[in-house]
């Protein structure tokens, strides 16, 4: 038999196998009422998350890179007043940073509810987060001043020193330009 038909042989055989093994595994049990089944709450999945300090490092670390690289830094500099060089490409960069950094701390929030002292650090950084969904928009647009960089900068310190107070601490991450824009 040629060895590439005996191979599929036996994997199909492997699979019959296993698929024969988890079907006996059943016990015929169709019986169970569904009153009896165990309903998962909202907060199972997040308490059963695994690593989730890891994650919220990496989450807020990539939002804190992407706020401060695109948006405080060029800020400061002076790349979002009119007639400035490069003033849109800036913007533009800015708008997606803004988005990419509103949707990493929503990720690093959820994240944190798999760790009950960091969920603590961080249940009431929420609304602060919450403040900064249309803030992408009106970068892109050139709408945003001063107040509006420093609620990014203000919210972006808030999670770094809630993760600190709870052990992880968050060290910014700058973002690649593909992972800025979605792709």
């Amino acid at each position: 038999m040629p060895r590439s038909l005996s191979r599929g042989v036996v994997a199909l055989l492997l699979s019959c196998t296993l698929l024969m093994t988890t079907a006996a595994c059943n016990d015929g049990d169709d019986t169970q009422s569904a009153s009896s089944a165990v309903t998962p709450t909202s907060s199972a999945s997040f308490e059963q998350q695994k690593l989730a300090k890891t994650r919220f490092v990496a989450n807020a670390g990539l939002a804190a890179g992407a706020a401060y690289q695109w948006i405080v830094k060029p800020y400061r500099a002076g790349k979002f007043k009119k007639g400035a060089d490069g003033r849109t490409f800036a913007l533009v960069k800015a708008g997606l940073a803004g988005a990419f950094t509103y949707n990493r701390l929503k990720a690093a929030v959820n994240n944190a509810k798999g760790d009950p002292l960091l969920s603590k650090a961080v249940a009431p950084l929420s609304a602060g987060i919450d403040s900064l969904k249309d803030l992408g928009t009106k970068l892109r647009k050139g709408e945003a001043g001063d107040a509006d960089v420093g609620a990014f900068e203000s919210v972006i310190n808030s999670v770094k020193d809630a993760g600190k107070s709870a052990g992880a601490e968050v060290v910014d991450k700058v973002p690649s330009a593909s992972q800025l824009s979605g792709g």
